[in-house]
C-alpha cells in the first residue's frame, strides 16, 4: 500500500491546481513546475524552469560515473480541468483516500505517474545505485495540446540513450503494458454562418437556411459507415501485421471492455473489432457543439453555430493531409448558402521499436515487478513527445500504471494505493535494466 510519507509528499503535488488550459491558472502551472525542479535538485540534480512554466529540463547524474548511458523520464505535471465540479464526491484538488483508491485530479494522469519516476530516482540515488544519468524532460501543457516539449526535443542537442515515457495505462492491472505506437491527432475548430443575424422563426422558419441545422448536415459526412471513416480520411493507413494482431487477441474482449466503462456500442461489429478500430484505424468525435442560446427557451433561426472535431489518425497518416481531407469534405457537405471557416491543429502519430534491446531490457524489468510478461501493443491515445523522440532516433518505452477505470479526464479521477508502490518499483527496474543493457549494446 501507499506508505502515509509517500502521501503527504504526493498530496502536495496533487494540491497545485495545474490545469494548463485555464489562463487564470498559469501560475500554478508553474508552481507545479517549480516542485518538480525542487525535487530533483534536492536529489543533487539540476533543473531548468524553460517556457514559463510549461517545461522542465532537469538531470541527475549516475552514481556508477560519468560513462553511464542517459535515460530520459517523461511525464507531465499539468491536468486537465476539473469541471464539472457537481460530479465529484470529494474536492478535485484535495487528495481524499477512499476504500483501495486515492481521489484527486491528476493522480492517474499525470502527476502520480510522473511521482513514481521520481521516487524510484530518489531511491536509487539514496543508495548510491543509479546506474543512468537520469534527464527528467516534463510538460506543464500536454493537456492543452502545447507543442513546447515536441520543440525542445528537435532542437535538443544532448539527447539520450532511450526514454521511459510513464503516461497510460493496462487494461487490467497487473497485466503490464508496453506501448509501441500511438495515433496521433488533427483537430478543427468549425464554425458556419448563414446570415448576419438571428431570426424570429415564426417568420422566416422553413425558409432561411438554419445554422446548426447546417452544421449538423456538414458534420454528417464525417461519420463512419460500417465501422470505418470515409476513405479521404483513410489516407495513408498502415495496417497492423499478423504478429500484432494475433498478440492483441491476449488482451479483453472488445465487449468488455465497453460494458466496463457503461458505453454503447457504435454498431455491431464494434466490439469484435475494438482493438483493431481504436488502435489501428481513424476514428472521429465531434467533442462539443455550440449555436443558439443554450439553455434558455427560444423561437429563433440561428445564424451561427460552432464545433469542435477530433480525428484521431494511425501511423502512416499524414496529420496536414487528413486536415485538408476533413476541411473539403464539410465543405462538400455544407448547404448551399452557408459559410464554412475551419482552423486546423495536430501532431503525427508516434511509432516506437518493436524489437532491440531497450524493449527487452523494458519485458524484463516488468516481468520482474509483475510476475508476469507484459504485452506488446499500441495505444489509440496520442503523447505528443513521442513522434519527437522517434524522430530524433531515441528508443522509447511507454508505460502506464493506471487502468480504465481510474476514471482519466473524468470527475473523481483516482489510482490504486498499490500502483504507487508498485509504479516505483516498475521505474526503478526500468532504469536498471536499461543502464545494464545500454552498457552492453554494441555502438
Amino acid at each position: 500500500m501507499l506508505r502515509d510519507d509517500w502521501l503527504a509528499e504526493l498530496s502536495e503535488f496533487l494540491r497545485i491546481p495545474s490545469v494548463s488550459a485555464d489562463p487564470t491558472r498559469a501560475d500554478a502551472v508553474r508552481r507545479a513546475a517549480g516542485w518538480v525542479a525542487e525535487y530533483v535538485t534536492r536529489l543533487g540534480g539540476t533543473a531548468e524552469i524553460l517556457e514559463d512554466g510549461r517545461l522542465v529540463d532537469a538531470e541527475i547524474r549516475a552514481s556508477t560515473g560519468d560513462d553511464a548511458p542517459t535515460v530520459l523520464a517523461y511525464g507531465h505535471y499539468d491536468v486537465q480541468p476539473p469541471d464539472p465540479f457537481e460530479l465529484w464526491e470529494s474536492e478535485p484538488f484535495e487528495p481524499t483516500v477512499r476504500g483501495e483508491w486515492l481521489y484527486a485530479r491528476g493522480v492517474a494522469d499525470d502527476k502520480g505517474q510522473l511521482w513514481m519516476q521520481l521516487k524510484a530516482a530518489e531511491e536509487l540515488v539514496g543508495e548510491g545505485r543509479l546506474p543512468v544519468h537520469l534527464r527528467f524532460v516534463c510538460d506543464g501543457e500536454e493537456e492543452s495540446d502545447g507543442d513546447s516539449v515536441g520543440r525542445f526535443v528537435e532542437r535538443d542537442a544532448r539527447g539520450a540513450d532511450a526514454a521511459v515515457a510513464m503516461d497510460g495505462w493496462m487494461k487490467r492491472w497487473g497485466r503490464p503494458e508496453l506501448v509501441t505506437a500511438t495515433r496521433g491527432i488533427v483537430a478543427a475548430e468549425v464554425e458556419l454562418r448563414t446570415g448576419d443575424r438571428d431570426l424570429h422563426s415564426g417568420h422566416y422558419g422553413g425558409t432561411a437556411l438554419n445554422a446548426i441545422h447546417a452544421l449538423a448536415q456538414a458534420l454528417t459526412a464525417l461519420f463512419p459507415r460500417d465501422g470505418r471513416l470515409p476513405e479521404p480520411l483513410r489516407q495513408g493507413i498502415v495496417p497492423p501485421g499478423r504478429e500484432e494482431l494475433e498478440s492483441w487477441r491476449a488482451m479483453p474482449p472488445g465487449d468488455e471492455e465497453l460494458g466496463r466503462v457503461g458505453a454503447k456500442p457504435l454498431d455491431p461489429r464494434a466490439a469484435d473489432e475494438f482493438y483493431v478500430r481504436t488502435w489501428a484505424e481513424p476514428s472521429v468525435d465531434v467533442t462539443a457543439i455550440l449555436g443558439g442560446k443554450p439553455g434558455l427557451r427560444n423561437t429563433t433561426v440561428v445564424s451561427r453555430a460552432y464545433a469542435q472535431v477530433t480525428v484521431r489518425i494511425t501511423p502512416g497518416q499524414d496529420p496536414a493531409v487528413i486536415g485538408a481531407a476533413l476541411e473539403r469534405l464539410l465543405r462538400d457537405a455544407a448547404p448551399e448558402g452557408s459559410e464554412l471557416t475551419v482552423e486546423l491543429s495536430g501532431g503525427p502519430a508516434g511509432v516506437v521499436a518493436r524489437e532491440g534491446p531497450v524493449l527487452e531490457a523494458g519485458v524484463r524489468a516488468l516481468e520482474r515487478v509483475f510476475g508476469v510478461r507484459p504485452l506488446v501493443v499500441r495505444v489509440g491515445g496520442t503523447l505528443p513527445i513521442v513522434p519527437s523522440l522517434a524522430a530524433a532516433g531515441i528508443p522509447t518505452l511507454m508505460v502506464g500504471m493506471a487502468t480504465p477505470d481510474c476514471n482519466t479526464h473524468s470527475p473523481n479521477e483516482r489510482m490504486l494505493l498499490e500502483a504507487f508502490p508498485t509504479g516505483v518499483a516498475a521505474a526503478r527496474e526500468l532504469y536498471v535494466e536499461l543502464g545494464s543493457a545500454l552498457r552492453r549494446a554494441p555502438a
